[in-house]
């Protein structure tokens, strides 16, 4: 009797099993997120840069639309050896763009950020090596045909100044 029930068991698990990985007819596709118009708006970012601080170059930049067009991706490298990479995206859930950054001096920082007024406006915070943390605010900010700006304000004291 014991193993005509286990062979019943098993069946009816199996049985549940594909079920439940069968997928519904009903269900309607998720949809792609590259044809989601908030999804484009760091579109003008995408490209080759020379960045400059006060007139002179400090680093590239290369910023391409990866991952189905659905993630912004920046490679930033400066001559020095110092390069950060990010990852930029819109997270439908939250109706905010993240970018979490990375680089090789070993910080890390995660933003949320909305467009308005023609810029990406995010704030996060930095973690630096050294246990430091560092909050951020950073506006990309479309200047005309092959110009952007990106400027960021930091505070080390907790928002303080």
């Amino acid at each position: 009797m014991f193993p005509t029930q286990l062979r019943l068991c098993a069946a009816a698990l199996i049985a549940l099993g594909s079920s439940a990985a069968a997928p519904s007819r009903q269900q309607t596709p998720p949809r792609d997120c590259s044809s989601r118009p908030e999804s484009r708006q760091m579109d003008f970012w995408a490209g080759e840069w020379d960045v400059t601080a006060q007139g002179r170059s400090v680093a590239s930049s290369r910023i391409e639309r990866v991952v189905g067009d659905c993630v912004v991706f920046e490679n930033y490298a400066q001559p020095d050896g110092y390069q950060g990479r990010s990852i930029n995206f819109y997270d439908a859930s939250l109706g905010r763009w993240r970018q979490t950054w990375a680089d090789s001096a070993g910080g890390a920082g995660e933003f949320t950020g909305v467009y308005r007024d023609g810029a990406m406006r995010f704030e996060g915070e930095t973690h630096l090596a050294d246990g430091r943390k560092i909050m951020r605010r950073m506006t990309v900010l479309k200047l005309g045909p092959g110009r952007v700006r990106q400027h960021s304000e930091r505070s080390a004291d907790g928002g303080k100044t």
